[in-house]
């Protein structure tokens, strides 16, 4: 895993941690000192004996960024996932979902350099490793909307595959869940 890649897994984790403790809850938003929160999470890597080894310390300066960033623009990014999802209201949302497409949206509106299918396929790899059955599909097709809303017109793949049993084909773009 790259350190990229292992800073959204990081900042995942934190983010989740944020919203099971109600600390995104729109009242309570303004009370969140990040840093504490994030010196509470890198203490429990002191434990040497409890970790498979270190964290990447690029890893852990994206995680960092991303979590102060999200932190920061937490109305913004609300306010395009739920202009995004149909269907389904945020507070709704399998937590683990809901936070997966926070990060990845904060990548889709903030960090322009982030291609769209990087942004989208990173988001996609988070909720396959730590989401639900249905949540590679929800994601993705969350994320397709928040990149058109927001004007991502790039390619959504480099080299995109062809036929009927293609990745592309299952229907995948736009399906949600319908509740």
């Amino acid at each position: 895993m790259g350190a990229r890649s292992g800073g959204r897994a990081i900042a995942l984790q934190v983010f989740f941690a944020l919203d099971a403790d109600g600390s995104l809850d729109e009242g309570a938003r303004d009370r969140i000192d990040v840093d504490a929160v994030l010196a509470k999470y890198w203490r429990s890597f002191e434990d040497t004996e409890a970790q498979e080894g270190p964290v990447d310390p690029e890893a852990r300066g994206f995680a960092d960024e991303i979590v102060r960033e999200a932190v920061d623009k937490i109305v913004e990014i609300d306010e395009a996932v739920r202009k995004s999802s149909k269907n389904w209201r945020l507070e709704r949302m399998p937590r683990v979902d809901r936070n997966v497409l926070r990060l990845g949206t904060l990548e889709l509106l903030k960090h322009r350099e982030t291609p769209r299918a990087v942004a989208i396929d990173e988001a996609v790899e988070l909720a396959k490793r730590f989401g639900g059955e249905e949540s590679t599909k929800f994601v993705n097709g969350v994320l397709e909307r928040v990149a058109d809303e927001a004007g991502r017109v790039e390619a959504r793949r480099s080299a995109p595959p062809s036929g009927p049993h293609s990745p592309g084909a299952s229907g995948a773009r736009g399906a949600g869940r319908g509740r």
